[in-house]
C-alpha cells in the first residue's frame, strides 16, 4: 500500500508557540511521551474553513492532560487561535486537525516531574475514513481481542495515547481477517465501542448507545445524541450485552474521523443501513456545514 509519510510533507505545523516548517517538527528519541505514553491528543475537523466544536475539543484537550497529571501551557484562546493559524498557513478549508501534547526529554524514568510539556498542532486533508462504496453498504466489524478497561485501572475518560495501544492491535487483527474495524466489549462484557468511534444501535425505531462510563464520551457522540433527540428520536444510554444485537435493525459508528459510518456486519451478524442512520447522516452534514 502506497502512503505519503507524515514526516515528509510540505506545509506548516504549530509547535510550542510558533509555526514552523512541517519537516522540522521533531522530538527527541528519549522523550518521555514516547516511552511512557505521557501524551494526549485531539482529533478535529474543519468544514468550509470552520473548525467544528473547536472550543469543546480544546477544553477536552486540557482535561485529558490534567488526568495524566500535567498542564498544557497554553490557554484555550491561544490554542483555538493556533488551530485557525494552522489552517490558514496550509491553505486548508476542509481538513482534519491533530493537536497533541507530551512530556519532553528532560527526564527519562517513570517519574518525570521536571519534563517540559510540548504542544503541536498539525492539519491535513483527510476525507471520510472509509471509501464511499464501503460506507454505503456498511463496514464490517470483527470482535476485538481486547476489552475496554475499568476506570480503576486507567484514566479512561482522557484522550490519551496509551489507551489506543489495544485499539491498534485490535484494528490490525480485524484488517488481517478482511474486516474494516473491530468492536470492543468492556471489562464487564458489555458492548463498548469500536477502535476509534462510538457505537449506536437501532432497536424498534429507537436508538440505544452504550453508557460511556469506561471509554471516551465522544464529542461527535454527544452531537449525534442531541441531533437525534431534536428529530424526535428516543435515545437510550445504557449497558448492553452482545446478545441484544439479535434485536438490532441498524448499527452505526460516530467519531471525528468516522463522522457517521454505517455498519453492515458484526462478525456474521448482518445489518442494513436504514432510515434512522441516513437521517442522522444528513443532519450531521447540515450541522457541520451549516
Amino acid at each position: 500500500m502506497s502512503v505519503i509519510p507524515f514526516d515528509d510533507r510540505d506545509g506548516k505545523i504549530w509547535m510550542d508557540g510558533q509555526l514552523i516548517d512541517w519537516r522540522e517538527a521533531k522530538l527527541h528519541v528519549l522523550s518521555h511521551g514516547l516511552h511512557y505514553a505521557s501524551s494526549v491528543f485531539e482529533g478535529e475537523r474543519a468544514y468550509g474553513g470552520k473548525i467544528f466544536k473547536s472550543r469543546e475539543h480544546t477544553l477536552r484537550f486540557h482535561a485529558s492532560a490534567e488526568q495524566l497529571g500535567f498542564t498544557i501551557p497554553y490557554s484555550a484562546e491561544v490554542l483555538d487561535a493556533a488551530k485557525e493559524a494552522v489552517l490558514k498557513a496550509n491553505g486548508l478549508s476542509d481538513a482534519y486537525l491533530r493537536p497533541v501534547a507530551w512530556r519532553g526529554s528532560e527526564m527519562m524514568a517513570v517519574s518525570a516531574q521536571a519534563s517540559k510539556i510540548h504542544v503541536a498542532i498539525a492539519a491535513w486533508e483527510w476525507p471520510s475514513m472509509f471509501k464511499p462504496e464501503i460506507k454505503a453498504k456498511g463496514i464490517r466489524l470483527k470482535w476485538a481481542p481486547y476489552k475496554r478497561p475499568s476506570p480503576e485501572t486507567e484514566p479512561v475518560h482522557a484522550k490519551a495515547a496509551g489507551l489506543y495501544m489495544i485499539c491498534t492491535i485490535s484494528k490490525h487483527d480485524a484488517e488481517k481477517h478482511g474486516y474494516q474495524d473491530a468492536l470492543m466489549l468492556d471489562y464487564r462484557g458489555y458492548l463498548a465501542e469500536a477502535t476509534g468511534a462510538n457505537l449506536f444501535l437501532v432497536i424498534d425505531g429507537e436508538i440505544h448507545t452504550p453508557t460511556a462510563d469506561c471509554f471516551l464520551n465522544g464529542i461527535t457522540r454527544q452531537t449525534v445524541i442531541a441531533l437525534a433527540r431534536e428529530a424526535g428520536i428516543t435515545v437510550h444510554e445504557r449497558h448492553m450485552k452482545p446478545e441484544e444485537l439479535a434485536r438490532v435493525s441498524e448499527v452505526f459508528l460516530t467519531g471525528t474521523a468516522a463522522e457517521i459510518t454505517p455498519v453492515g456486519e458484526i462478525e456474521g451478524q448482518i445489518f442494513t443501513p436504514g432510515t434512522i442512520t441516513h437521517a442522522l447522516m444528513d443532519a450531521y452534514t447540515k450541522a457541520t456545514r451549516g
